[in-house]
């Protein structure tokens, strides 16, 4: 049994470490509430953008754009959002597990994948992989800028342009509530037919354009993927805080319990200690 004054390090040690995590679990319960008023702010015109872009899909616009076009899926690009920092629990795990599922998926059917890394855990993790990075973001902080995703999605959109890719997908973590977070995937190019189209629709409207129905829908197109990618990256940091918070929470309860259980392995000791010195006191006494 070890010496009580090693228990006493250790014992102190634990809680050193438990006033630490209970700290985090604070300031991840406040990032959190804020993280969720970015993320419900950001949702209904992510929300209403894809309502547009479904009525974009039943029109009959004298331009074809190539974001509403189908075609054969020989390459995949795909746009996964990490976190920057650890201690989250298995949130990046979860989505990397998504991906790589949909990475096998893809390569199952003969088409090559290539990423968009947003996340320096992403980037950490697929680096390793043997499958072409375009581009990627880290350090975005606890509040995504749109600025700050511009830049890889334009590489990812030139790309489909270019007919480099031919399907672009976006995976996240998505917030249910506060104990459960699940990765999500998304086709954000081609744009999705809706899911239950309005047959009569497309026989008598149509949008009227101004100036031109190439240069609107390009504009609007290109606003509608910026704001998925937004909205899946203010998601995402609502995610991290709460599988922070969750996750600090229980290893202070973790610490609890495990300071209990030294606290009695201690008093063990002790006594025992103190029953030794008695025998010995007595063993003395007697021998006089």
């Amino acid at each position: 049994m070890p010496g009580t004054k090693e228990i006493r390090n250790k014992i102190a040690s634990v809680k050193s470490t438990q006033k630490i995590t209970k700290a985090m679990e604070m300031v991840a319960a406040s990032k959190m509430r804020r993280a969720q008023e970015r993320m419900r702010m950001a949702r209904p015109f992510a929300t209403m953008s894809r309502h547009v872009i479904g009525h974009l899909n039943q029109a009959n616009p004298d331009v074809h754009h190539p974001f509403l076009s189908e075609r054969e899926s020989r390459a995949v690009g795909m746009i996964v959002i990490s976190t920057d920092r650890g201690l989250c629990g298995a949130l990046n795990a979860n989505v990397f597990k998504a991906a790589l599922q949909s990475v096998r998926d893809w390569q199952k059917r003969g088409a090559s994948v290539s990423l968009c890394l947003i996340g320096s855990k992403a980037l950490n993790f697929f680096r390793r992989l043997d499958l072409p990075i375009l581009a990627s973001a880290s350090a975005l902080g606890d509040q995504p800028h749109l600025r700050d995703l511009i830049g890889p999605v334009k590489v990812m959109l030139d790309a489909y342009r270019d007919s480099r890719i031919d399907r672009l997908l976006l995976l996240h973590a998505q917030f249910v509530n506060t104990m459960t977070q699940k990765p999500r995937e998304l086709q954000l190019l081609p744009i999705p037919q809706p899911a239950e189209p309005d047959k009569d629709l497309a026989a008598h409207w149509d949008y009227i354009y101004e100036p031109s129905a190439d240069e609107i829908l390009d504009g609007l197109l290109m606003r509608y993927i910026e704001s998925q990618v937004y909205q899946g990256a203010v998601e995402n940091v609502a995610c991290e805080m709460a599988a922070r918070m969750v996750a600090m929470k229980s290893a202070s309860d973790n610490a609890t319990e495990l300071i209990a259980e030294l606290q009695l392995v201690y008093n063990k000791a002790r006594q025992a200690g103190i029953t030794k010195e008695l025998a010995e006191i007595v063993g003395g006494a007697a021998a006089v």
